[in-house]
């Protein structure tokens, strides 16, 4: 099956030096051959938003059917460290953007906490820029797009000392180095000041004045209640020439940092939850008024499940047609949110065999081709992705669609997903029959190649 084209045929898929050499309706002779009689053979899953990016969360995905995990939201600090560790390390293919939050702690001279995903609350993160701050910030960013992040990451809401200019001129930024800008957005619910229809206002204007490229991330979680109205002006952005996109990922609850600014004062009232809806990764147990405010208060990141949503909210975001999918994962040793190890095979199992609310090849589309077209803005190698036809790259994901399934839960994250037969990163096997292989690492860095814009 492939996305781009609508094939859905029963072929032959020839591979060879990492590429798809053939999709021949006559027999192929190969020095490996696998048997992928009666299941679907389709693009590896582009998942954009994987905060787990080590072996642990690596093998996770690939049991997920997902051969490319890539930490857009936030970036990461130092993008040359980054991509030098894991290469040749990495079951799957990785890459990141530059992180505009931990170039702004960076900038302020704060220290980023090992083992944080996003900065804790505090000045470097709540003060407003002078012009010499900002001028370092963006210095900061620019040195991980010249390393090859795939774009800037921004958590505007983990920075709300960011400025409305602070955002315009990382756009323009953005807008000059010719890739996307990642970001969640400044704020989520219906008060006003700080709904979310004025949050997503502030990135499609910044877009719309600097030509950047914007994707919005995890929109069931953002929009929240007005995730309808918010996709309606991704429409209109959209339908007025604008290079907009947005994901989500399929669960009712949300996973951040307890002791980071999306907990500043007036959080319950904005997120309309209260103590009880946060439950610790750590222990599992429900916070209280008290927990909550030493962990606030605490330099130490820990996350908290955030419950949050409906179902009926989060289907309605996934089927719509301009929403890809994008896990927001992250396990560490064992523990986490579901999502980091059960989101493809969820869309799979509930959206398209139970709930037959999307269709199979819509899925793949959601899964594979949006995502790399995502990625087009940033990397000519994106083009190769996403596709199952001659010249792709050969990442493939084999599965049953009677069935595959997400075994996670929020009791037990780290189950990985079943019904995933092979699948393939660029031509090699990380999952044979069902099963990680270990002790190869074919994963390649996707990185972003050098272009300004005059």
């Amino acid at each position: 099956m492939d996305p781009e084209t609508g094939l859905d045929a029963v072929r032959n898929v020839g591979i060879s030096g990492g590429r798809i050499a053939a999709v021949s309706q006559e027999p192929l002779r190969g020095s490996t051959v696998l048997d992928a009689a009666g299941l679907v053979v389709a693009p590896g899953f582009i998942d954009l938003h994987s905060h787990g990016q080590d072996p642990e969360n690596y093998r996770l995905k690939a049991l997920d059917g997902v051969t490319t995990a890539l930490e857009l939201e936030i970036g990461v600090a130092d993008v040359a460290r980054f991509l030098a560790e894991r290469k040749g390390r990495a079951l799957v293919h990785f890459g990141a953007t530059a992180s505009h939050p931990f170039s702004r702690v960076k900038a302020f001279g704060a220290q980023i906490q090992p083992g944080a995903i996003v900065p804790q609350a505090g000045p470097a993160s709540e003060t407003a820029a002078s012009p010499e701050l900002l001028a370092r910030i963006k210095e900061l960013v620019r040195q991980g797009l010249d390393a090859g992040a795939l774009g800037i990451g921004m958590g505007i809401a983990y920075t709300p000392g960011a400025t409305r200019f602070e955002v315009i001129e990382t756009f323009r930024l953005a807008a000059e180095r010719r890739v996307p800008v990642f970001t969640h957005v400044r704020s989520t619910g219906r008060i006003e000041p700080g709904s979310s229809v004025e949050a997503i206002s502030e990135v499609i204007a910044a877009a719309a004045v600097t030509g950047a490229a914007l994707h919005i991330v995890h929109m069931n979680s953002s929009g929240a209640r007005d995730a309808p109205e918010c996709l309606r002006m991704v429409e209109g952005a959209r339908a007025r020439g604008l290079d907009v996109t947005t994901e989500a990922y399929p669960y009712i609850a949300g996973m951040t940092a307890v002791n980071s600014a999306i907990f500043n004062p007036g959080w319950r009232e904005k997120l309309a939850v209260d103590y009880k809806d946060l439950q610790l990764v750590e222990t599992g147990e429900r916070l209280t008024r008290e927990s909550f405010e030493r962990l606030h208060a605490s330099p130490e990141p820990k996350l908290v499940v955030v419950f949050s949503n409906t179902e009926e909210m989060v289907e309605t975001v996934i089927i719509h047609p301009l929403v890809m999918i994008a896990s927001d994962g992250h396990i560490e040793r064992g523990k986490g949110h579901p999502r980091g190890a059960g989101t493809y095979a969820r869309i799979l199992a509930r959206y398209v065999r139970e709930r037959q609310r999307l269709t199979l090849m819509d899925a793949l589309r959601k899964m594979a081709l949006m995502p790399a077209a995502r990625l087009e803005r940033a990397t000519p190698a994106a083009r190769r992705k996403g596709r199952l036809q001659v010249g792709a790259d050969a990442d493939i994901a084999v599965f049953d669609p009677r069935t595959v399934s997400d075994r996670s839960t929020y009791a037990a994250p780290a189950e990985p997903s079943v019904g995933f037969r092979h699948v393939l990163v660029a031509g090699t096997p990380v999952v044979r029959d069902g099963k990680v292989v270990e002790g190869i690492f074919p994963g390649q860095p996707m990185v972003s190649e050098p272009r300004v814009v005059q």
